[in-house]
């Protein structure tokens, strides 16, 4: 996956600049049925990561707390989850975060 260097970190995200396989990815992380394998979530993360607000993305905390329920099979943690919904909205993939599930 390409980097926009011109755009790492900016913490200013726009949905139209989220390439079409990591907004897959991301959408499908809020959904009842998220990805199982820890390598495409992790590729995710690592795009946030760069693009949006860095180690402090609820993006890419998500998925790395994802990342890691799925390494050890714990609980993940309600609150991240919560707020990586409302991220999305704020982001604009959609207008409510129920509507994400």
């Amino acid at each position: 996956m390409p980097i926009d260097i011109s755009n790492t970190q900016s913490g200013e995200i726009d949905p139209g600049d989220v390439p079409a396989e990591i907004e897959s990815i991301t959408r499908g992380l809020a959904s009842e049925q998220p990805p199982t394998n820890p390598l495409v979530v992790l590729k995710a993360a690592r795009w946030w990561y760069i693009h949006g607000k860095g180690g402090s993305d609820p993006a890419f905390r998500w998925a790395i707390e994802w990342t890691r329920h799925l390494a050890i099979d714990t609980p993940s943690d309600v609150e991240r989850f919560d707020a990586y919904l409302e991220y999305l909205v704020t982001v604009g993939f959609a207008d409510e975060p129920y509507e994400l599930r």
